[in-house]
C-alpha cells in the first residue's frame, strides 16, 4: 500500500487531504519515528474545526491511535495533546484525556514514557460560566500531552533541548566554591563536584510555559491578505518543535495525523525531518501551505496558490529545487504532478 497523491510537497515533507482512518492505512507498518498531533478536544461546544461530542470521544480517538500502533517504529514515539473540559452543565472536570490514556497502555500495551504540561500562559480565562461569571473556578490554562511509546527505551536525546541556566546557576558555574558544597543532601541526594559543570544548558522540566500567541505570524499575515479564516486552534511551533528535537534525529519520518494549519510540518522542515501531515479539511490544508510561501511572495501569486490547491488537480510542489519556487518572485507560478 502507499500513499495518493499529496495535496502538496516541500523540500522534506508532504501533505494529503484525506481522513486520517483511511490514510494511515496506506503507510507501511513500523516506519514512522514520531507521531506528534493534536486532535479536536472533547469540548461541550461545537467548534468551526469538528470536535467530537464527549459522549463518543474516547471511542472515536482510540480508533485512529490503534493505526498509530501499526505505523509506528519500536523505538518511536507517539505524542498527543489533549485540552480539558468540563462536563456538561457541571463545574466538575472530564476525564475523557484520562480514560484515553488508560486504554492506549491497557488494550494498545503503549508505554507512559512521561507526562507533559503545556502551561499557556496567554490562554485567556475559561470556561466563561465557571471561571468568569460565578467565579468558582480557575482558569484552565494547562493541556495534558502524553507522551507514549512502544517499548521502554524509545529513540530520546534530552540534551537537544536543554533550556537556559539560571542566573543562580550561571554564578554558581563562575564560582562554584562560593555557592555550594558537595554533601549528602537531606533530601537524599548526593551532590558531588560535577554539580558546577557547565554542559551547556539545564535539563528541561515536564511543564512547559510557552505562550500561544500567533497572532502577528506569517501564516495569519498571508490568510488576511488572501481573505481566508485561519485555523481556530492552532498550536504554538515551539510544541512539536521541542517533541521533534527530543524524540528524532535528521531525517526521521514525523507524522501529524490531525494536521489543520499545518505546524507540525513547519517545525520538522526547519528542523531537517521528513513529514507527512493528514487533513481532511481543504481550505484549511490549502491555507497551511502559506507556512512554507516566502515572505516577499505577492499577494496575487499567493492567492494563484491558494486556488490551485483548492481546485486540486494537481499536486503544488514548494521544493527548493523547482522553478515555481516561491523563493523566487520572478519565476512563473506552475504546478507539478509529481507524487511525494
Amino acid at each position: 500500500m502507499t500513499l495518493e497523491k499529496p495535496f502538496y510537497t516541500t523540500d522534506f515533507g508532504a501533505a494529503y487531504l484525506g481522513d486520517s482512518l483511511h490514510l494511515l492505512d496506506l503507510l507501511e507498518p513500523e516506519t514512522i519515528d514520531l507521531v506528534i498531533t493534536s486532535p479536536p478536544f472533547a469540548l461541550q461546544r461545537e467548534k468551526s474545526y469538528g470536535n467530537v461530542d464527549q459522549s463518543v470521544y474516547v471511542d472515536w480517538l482510540f480508533a485512529f491511535c490503534e493505526k498509530v500502533h501499526r505505523v509506528l517504529a519500536p523505538h518511536g514515539s507517539f505524542v498527543i495533546d489533549l485540552g480539558g473540559a468540563y462536563q456538561k452543565g457541571r463545574p466538575v472536570r472530564s476525564l475523557y484525556n484520562y480514560r484515553i490514556l488508560i486504554r492506549l497502555c491497557d488494550e494498545l500495551n503503549f508505554r507512559l514514557a512521561e507526562e507533559f504540561f503545556w502551561y499557556n500562559p496567554a490562554k485567556l480565562p475559561s470556561p466563561i460560566e465557571w471561571v468568569n461569571k460565578r467565579k468558582l473556578r480557575a482558569k484552565d490554562s494547562v493541556n495534558t500531552v502524553w507522551w507514549l511509546s512502544k517499548e521502554d527505551f524509545p529513540k530520546a536525546d534530552i540534551t537537544r533541548v536543554l533550556v537556559p541556566y539560571s542566573d543562580r546557576m550561571k554564578k554558581l558555574h563562575k564560582d562554584p566554591d562560593a555557592y555550594y558544597t558537595p554533601k549528602l543532601r537531606p533530601s537524599g541526594h548526593d551532590i558531588g563536584k560535577g554539580f558546577a559543570t557547565d554542559n551547556g544548558g539545564a535539563i528541561p522540566s515536564n511543564l512547559l510555559q510557552i505562550s500561544n500567541t500567533e497572532s502577528n505570524s506569517h501564516y495569519i499575515q498571508l490568510c488576511k491578505a488572501v481573505g481566508v479564516p485561519a485555523h481556530p486552534a492552532r498550536f504554538p511551533q515551539k510544541l512539536p518543535a521541542f517533541f521533534i528535537k527530543f524524540l528524532t534525529n535528521p531525517g526521521d519520518v514525523v507524522v501529524d495525523i490531525f494536521a489543520g494549519s499545518n505546524t507540525t510540518g513547519a517545525a520538522a522542515e526547519e528542523l531537517g525531518r521528513r513529514w507527512i501531515a493528514f487533513e481532511q479539511d481543504k481550505p484549511y490544508l490549502a491555507a497551511s501551505a502559506f507556512r512554507f510561501i516566502n515572505k516577499e511572495q505577492p499577494i496575487d501569486m499567493v492567492q494563484a496558490i491558494y486556488q490551485d490547491l483548492l481546485s486540486s488537480v494537481e499536486t503544488i510542489d514548494f521544493r527548493r529545487t523547482t522553478q515555481l519556487m516561491m523563493f523566487d518572485a520572478s519565476e512563473d507560478y506552475t504546478s507539478s504532478s509529481s507524487g511525494g
